[in-house]
């Protein structure tokens, strides 16, 4: 047998790439799987808005006159029955609430109505006196556009809360009336319909903030649009990479049976990485447009166009531009590298499935780093906050911008430094007493590699 075949015959040759590929899947199954099995019991300071509005009002025939404010006593209930470090109860007022909600801060809102304590009294005094009754009525406001589970995780939220509300007040008002009936009129009794109605005294009303158009997949339309960017950057390098490599002579390319490898083009390290940045700014933009155009075709609303194709370009040319020089610092290995800012790591930590509030904090840390988090931002913002820079925007517009300057910072240093060592791309069987030595190579930077 050869000495090319005593390879098959090595455990190396057999496990390496086992091993690898074991390692690499259970990463990408370890970070999926660690982040979006059970998001309600990593909720980390999850931010709900508290807007207590109640003004309060004065119980009747109390001597001397006792003024009860319920609304208080509801945010305090809340706020105890809660872990803060799980939920964040933010009190604010209305105009800051909706604030809040319109640029993606908040998750949802719990609104008390200034009446409400009126209408509680009311509703205790109807319960003994003929007449029609209202129920006082609390609002839960959940933002389908920060994401469709954080609003899923936020109506949970709102309605255990509630049902803890409705439970305790009702005890408290029941016990109220029926000892105010003890007291004044020892003969009647509440009835049936009564203790039903003061059992669960609130109207717990849940509303949608600025409810999604059709067409947005349920809030999912801005993560798979940001994985479509991020892909066609990451993916798009390696083809870039892999076909400009080959037709410029460096490495060979198959075809099916044919085996081609052309004769090597002389241009240096540095030299072939700014040809692959160029290819990469058309594909950006020609991909990016070409993304549009398919969204509009299945029917996903794009407000600004010029701003998704715009931006959609400078993600694809920044990830594709650093994936290429990651490439061109460390070879065949970059591609692993790649893999795993991008993909592996960029996934899970993006936000757009499951809400960095509701994921362990490993991800939160990934999230301030990893592209897929960046690029989500914007899109989102684009998408579904009519381009308000505060909705995480101008956040993952600079970001990405910042990724772009440090691919190229990276390419340019490492391949102009492997350039200035003389560490040409020949393979072994190459004739060393060709090589030009290192003085040749400082002269001219341009010749043969």
């Amino acid at each position: 047998m050869g000495v090319g075949k005593e390879i098959l015959l090595t455990a190396r040759f057999w496990l390496a790439p086992v091993a690898l590929v074991m390692v690499v899947m259970a990463s990408l199954a370890a970070l999926y799987m660690g982040g979006l099995l059970d998001p309600t019991k990593n909720l980390n300071s999850f931010p709900i808005a508290v807007v207590n509005q109640d003004e309060g009002d004065v119980v009747p025939d109390s001597d001397p006159p006792e003024r009860m404010v319920v609304g208080d006593q509801i945010v305090d209930g809340m706020k105890d029955a809660v872990d803060p470090n799980a939920i964040d109860f933010h009190e604010m007022g209305i105009a800051q609430a909706q604030a809040g909600l319109d640029d993606a801060s908040l998750y949802g809102s719990i609104v008390i109505p200034s009446d409400f304590t009126k209408r509680l009294l009311i509703l205790a005094q109807g319960a003994v006196v003929p007449g029609e009754m209202d129920r006082p009525v609390i609002t839960v406001h959940t933002n389908p556009r920060a994401g469709t589970l954080g609003a899923n995780i936020a109506d949970q939220i709102g309605s255990r809360a509630m049902d803890q509300v409705n439970r305790t007040v009702g005890e408290q008002i029941t016990q109220q009336v029926t000892e105010r009936l003890a007291a004044q009129a020892p003969d009647l009794e509440l009835s049936g319909a009564s203790r039903i109605v003061l059992s669960e005294p609130i109207d717990v009303r849940f509303v949608e903030n600025d409810p999604l158009p059709d067409g947005t997949g349920y809030g999912l339309a801005a993560f798979y649009y940001a994985l479509l960017l991020v892909l066609a950057g990451f993916t798009g390098a390696t083809i870039v990479n892999t076909l400009t490599d080959g037709l410029l002579g460096f490495t060979p390319t198959e075809i099916g049976p044919l085996y081609l490898h052309n004769e090597s083009v002389r241009l240096s390290r540095l030299q072939t990485t700014i040809v692959k940045w160029i290819i990469m700014l058309v594909v950006g933009m020609t991909v990016s447009a070409l993304y549009v155009w398919i969204g509009h075709l299945m029917g996903l609303p794009i407000p600004d166009s010029f701003s998704l194709w715009l931006y959609g370009a400078l993600a694809i040319t920044a990830v594709g531009v650093t994936s290429i020089s990651v490439m061109a610092a460390f070879g065949n290995v970059g591609l692993l590298v790649n893999l795993f800012v991008f993909i592996i790591i960029g996934l899970p930590s993006s936000g757009g499935t499951v809400p960095l509030d509701a994921a362990p904090t490993l991800y939160t840390w990934l999230a301030d780093f990893a592209p897929m988090h960046q690029v989500y931002l914007a899109v989102r913002g684009i998408l579904f906050f009519h381009g308000d820079p505060a909705s995480g925007l101008l956040h993952g517009a600079w970001m990405t911008l910042l990724g772009l300057v440090f691919g190229l910072v990276l390419g340019a240093a490492v391949t102009a430094f492997y350039d200035w060592k003389g560490l040409h791309r020949r393979h072994k069987a190459q004739h060393p007493e060709n090589e030009p030595d290192h003085d040749e190579v400082r002269a001219d930077p341009a010749g043969a590699r």
